[in-house]
């Protein structure tokens, strides 16, 4: 711990252009997928977040995806300072931010649907990140039936089937990917630069109560696919939701096609952590296809 520390040290001071010497560390509760730690010096203060040094792409890739959406000058994401591998560790340095449960959730929406209006020629995204500790495949496509199809669902039903996951979950899933366009009759939408990841445990608020943002699974998609996995785990306050739909209302389409989406994290779910997922998956697909038939 101590070499893997002096290294983190030293990558700090060299990328925040300021000696930084740790005098304080505290293990940080509440990653999925990494550790995470706080260093500090007395005057400044760091977010850490560690995996096997084999994993180094995924930190990379987040650290594109906040920069991404730092870029879109509209919710406020940390910013990543430095990532690499020290002492056999891949590692993420983040600004550290003191964030609490409750805050501004209409800022919330309002700054979402700012975020949601940058946009990108196609879909997907210019490299490929992870959901969680999934690969998230983001290859440019031109129509977004296309890419859900291919990238999304598709991408996660090929993971189930080598998970052992087949019979009526894979039927319905082949039969839902071949009638996706009857989801999308009449809806026009352009991509949305999107976080990815939108459900309760990656936002907070600092204590200003500005709305903040992270964890991102960034690509360039359906707006909906945000606000559709926002409702998944417990909702988010129903003053985010009243802004966002001020700020950009959403077609009427959007009460079938956020169950369509959150099929995917589902999925997801399934693949990562097994238990009653999977089931559930399949009655989600089973609920859809009877929604056009």
């Amino acid at each position: 711990m101590s070499a893997l520390l002096a290294e983190l040290a030293a990558a700090i001071s060299r990328s925040s252009g300021a000696p930084f010497c740790i005098q304080y560390t505290q293990a940080v509760q509440g990653g999925d997928i990494s550790q995470a730690f706080k260093l500090c010096d007395g005057a400044r203060c760091f977010f850490v977040k560690g995996q096997a040094a084999n994993r180094l792409a995924l930190f990379e890739a987040e650290a594109e995806g906040l920069a991404e959406l730092a870029a879109a000058n509209a919710l406020r994401v940390p910013r990543a300072l430095c990532h690499g591998v020290a002492a056999g560790h891949a590692y993420l340095v983040l600004e550290h931010m003191t964030l609490q449960a409750h805050g501004d959730a209409a800022q919330l929406g309002r700054l979402l649907a700012q975020q949601h209006r940058v946009s990108a020629p196609q879909f997907g995204d210019a490299c490929d990140n992870w959901i969680g500790a999934t690969p998230q495949p983001n290859v440019w496509r031109d129509h977004w039936i296309d890419f859900w199809r291919d990238q999304r669902l598709g991408f996660q039903l090929r993971r189930a089937a080598e998970q052992g996951y087949g019979g009526a979950l894979q039927r319905d899933g082949e039969t839902l990917m071949a009638r996706l366009d009857e989801f999308f009759a009449g809806y026009c939408l352009a991509p949305s630069l999107l976080h990815g990841d939108l459900w309760g445990g990656n936002h907070g608020y600092l204590v200003d109560h500005t709305p903040v943002i992270f964890d991102p699974a960034v690509y360039h998609g359906d707006r909906e696919c945000d606000l559709a996995m926002s409702e998944l785990f417990g909702g988010f306050a129903p003053d985010f939701y009243a802004a966002y739909r001020e700020a950009w209302p959403l077609d009427p389409g959007y009460a079938v096609r956020k169950t369509l989406y959150n099929l995917y994290h589902i999925l997801n779910h399934a693949n990562l952590f097994g238990g009653g997922y999977a089931a559930q998956a399949q009655r989600i697909a089973a609920q859809l296809l009877a929604h056009i038939r």
